[in-house]
């Protein structure tokens, strides 16, 4: 297996949790949310933003579609960082230890342009990466091949040598078919322990 230049990683719940569910359970309760998300295919709508679509724009559209969830709708913008939301610190640490260990660390992410530029003051941690790839700025989402190549041909890497970690078996799949090195992330301390036996980290740097 070729020496790793680069980790990449991913950014919601990797580094930070993203559980819209989890927060409309706890602001109209199970049986509403389940409702709601049944008639309206939000997770579609953010893919909107994730491709560069203005945030505002498009989730008050939504709202507009839908009135008889329209308040409901409008906290997807208005209380977007209460679902982004709480930090996961053990990956933040492997961050910042690979950053210690001169290792370059990338952020490959679907994230729109204006919920990043919200959340970049909540989480400095998202400032600290050599290269970010955004997927509003670049017009393209994962799983989709072509962001991909576009982080290839930015960063000028082999393939090979990338080790990128996602929680979505979908987006890891086609990057292992590309040649990169993968991680299904289902926890920090499994993706530290990958870090360790790639030689990128120490056991105690990895803590």
């Amino acid at each position: 297996m070729a020496d790793v230049q680069a980790v990449v990683f991913d950014i919601g719940n990797v580094l930070i949790e993203w559980q819209p569910e989890r927060f409309y359970d706890s602001v109209i309760g199970p049986e509403r949310r389940k409702a709601m998300f049944a008639a309206i295919d939000l997770h579609g709508i953010n893919d909107v933003v994730d491709r560069g679509g203005n945030f505002r724009d498009t989730i008050h559209a939504a709202a507009d579609a839908n009135p008889h969830w329209r308040d409901e709708v409008l906290m997807w913008h208005d209380r977007w960082i209460e679902m982004a939301t709480p930090v996961i610190e053990h990956s933040v640490r492997l961050l910042r230890a690979l950053r210690s260990a001169d290792v370059p660390v990338f952020a490959l992410t679907n994230f729109g342009i204006q919920t990043f530029e919200i959340a970049e003051p909540v989480y400095p941690f998202l400032g600290e990466f050599d290269r970010r790839y955004i997927s509003g700025h670049m017009g393209v989402i994962k799983p989709e091949a072509r962001i991909y190549e576009l982080v290839e041909a930015d960063c000028g890497l082999d393939p090979a040598t990338l080790l990128f970690t996602d929680d979505r078996i979908d987006n890891i799949n086609v990057a292992s078919a590309r040649g990169w090195q993968t991680h299904l992330f289902d926890g920090p301390q499994g993706w530290a322990n990958r870090l360790v036996d790639a030689g990128v980290l120490t056991k105690e740097a990895a803590q």
